[in-house]
């Protein structure tokens, strides 16, 4: 059930008086476990019965309106911690659908990460798939970079710590186009160095205090976002992440508001990470084209929109994207990309942003 406004509380109470003056006192639901008297329906009865039900058709009316709730404090199904929604009417602008891409900027070495035809993955050298991956690092980001930028749209940057010592030139032409651009970290690597999961704390924090130390190194940017690489996380890695000085987490894949964790460590918020929207698993699992995943983002934003606008009262809803210059670095895949962001700018309700910018728009700084 969804919160209701005070002018819906009234109505709700409006629609109650009227319901029992029509029934009348002996007409009621016969909460209790004795067999209900059954008593003969006049013209007179008929007529109040048939007027109560259409009023109780507008009470249900109402309370469907509401919308499905979001207001309620619950237990984060992962952690088990305690979870609350945070709560915001509007975006600035009045605008209710924020819009995060997030470009993920990773290292996975030679002879790992993803296949584009696992048929050749046995070969060695395999030639396909590793110029698969390269052409992705040295072609795709500066191209997706240059989308962004030819569109004067903000970018969110989730980084391998290990990417600007792999490829510090690809590393310093692609910052240059969004030099203040929010860096999440995202792990060593996203292959052989991910979380060490069922290690304990201790070790998350570890790994997750190295991370941070290298990318601040190379980019001189102390990350206050996270993004578990290869999307494997564990419920310890909350609590990890807050002790280390996270302030916000894209492990969360289960929600269209933003929520904040109460972690051991310290308050934790989650920004939604879809996991449908996200363009590899799309691109690689379930062989949607960029033409697809064109018509997948545009349907799933402008639905939100449309929510938004049905339903002003409601909270106003958030989602980061996931994208991957494997999928949207290639040539078709930046055509793709750049009509789904030339739609969001014509949107009324949607605003396209960062991941940071929302926390600021909100009591939640970074």
């Amino acid at each position: 059930m969804g919160r209701l406004s005070w002018r819906a509380v009234d109505d709700l109470g409006h629609l109650l008086e009227l319901a029992r003056l029509h029934i009348g006192d002996g007409w009621h639901v016969p909460f209790r476990t004795e067999p209900a008297r059954t008593a003969p329906l006049t013209n007179t009865n008929r007529k109040g019965f048939g007027a109560a039900a259409n009023i109780l058709l507008a009470l249900i009316g109402l309370l469907i309106s509401a919308g499905p709730a979001v207001g309620h404090n619950t237990t984060d199904w992962i952690t088990g911690l305690p979870r609350e929604p945070i709560h915001v009417r509007a975006w600035p602008g009045e605008k209710k659908v924020a819009v995060c891409f997030v470009l993920y900027v990773e290292v996975w070495g030679f002879g790992h990460g993803p296949n584009f035809r696992p048929d050749t993955a046995a070969r060695d050298p395999d030639v396909v798939d590793e110029a698969f991956r390269q052409y992705a690092i040295d072609w795709g980001i500066p191209r997706v970079g240059r989308v962004f930028q030819e569109q004067g749209l903000p970018l969110s940057i989730a980084l391998n710590a290990l990417f600007p010592e792999k490829h510090p030139d690809v590393w310093k032409q692609f910052r240059a186009l969004f030099p203040k651009a929010p860096l999440i970290a995202h792990g060593i690597n996203n292959s052989t160095e991910l979380l060490p999961l069922g290690r304990g704390l201790d070790a998350q924090r570890a790994y997750i205090r190295r991370t941070l130390d290298l990318i601040e190194k190379d980019t001189g940017v102390r990350s206050r976002g996270w993004s578990s690489p290869s999307v494997y996380p564990n419920a310890d890695t909350f609590t990890a992440t807050a002790a280390e000085g996270i302030s916000y987490t894209l492990d969360a894949m289960d929600s269209d508001v933003l929520s904040r964790l109460a972690t051991k460590s310290g308050q934790l918020v989650l920004v939604p990470y879809p996991v449908v929207t996200v363009d590899m698993g799309q691109y690689l699992q379930r062989s949607r084209d960029p033409r697809d995943m064109e018509r997948l983002w545009i349907d799933y934003v402008t639905e939100l929109a449309s929510d938004a606008a049905a339903y002003p009262d409601r909270e106003a809803t958030v989602v980061a994207i996931g994208i991957h210059p494997f999928v949207v670095g290639t040539p078709v895949g930046a055509a793709a990309l750049r009509r789904v962001l030339e739609d969001f700018k014509k949107q009324r309700l949607v605003w396209v942003t960062d991941v940071e910018a929302v926390l600021e728009a909100t009591s939640e700084k970074p």
